[in-house]
């Protein structure tokens, strides 16, 4: 079971950043071209939405059946796992920057739907957006994925 989290927690990510990038991207051309909010821009920031959401469960249960998840805290110690990089970006970091872009994309995801207006519903998926992407990127572990 771990292993198949694990595939599926690694592959779902290509396509969250790549979900997260193009909403992104998209609420930054709206805001910046003074364009029109039309349903595909609504549609790409709810699919963002949702990808990142699945792969917040998918991240979840892998940190409590992974031996560098949780399992990892509890044998070597919270100070042991601080004093160690790699423990520590997949004990602590990485699930704490992940939970808080997750956080970001859905109070942004949230805010633009009370707007009533493009530019102001542009500007929030931009500002949450953009927030959350450069925080996962930050937290990725890049010798994993590229490795």
């Amino acid at each position: 079971m771990y292993t198949t989290i694990q595939f599926v927690h690694s592959y779902w990510a290509y396509v969250v950043l790549f979900m997260v990038l193009i909403a992104t991207l998209n609420a930054l051309a709206g805001f910046f071209g003074n364009k029109e909010y039309q349903p595909k821009d609504f549609r790409l920031s709810l699919f963002a939405l949702i990808v990142s959401h699945i792969q917040l469960l998918l991240g979840l249960v892998l940190y409590f059946i992974s031996p560098l998840g949780i399992k990892s805290i509890s044998s070597n110690g919270m100070g042991a796992v601080m004093k160690d990089s790699m423990l520590r970006l997949y004990a602590v970091e990485h699930i704490t920057i992940m939970i808080l872009a997750v956080v970001l994309i859905t109070i942004g995801y949230s805010k633009h739907k009370k707007k009533l207006v493009s530019k102001p519903k542009f500007k929030m998926l931009a500002i949450f957006y953009t927030l959350a992407l450069v925080l996962m990127l930050s937290r990725i572990p890049w010798s994993e994925w590229l490795g």
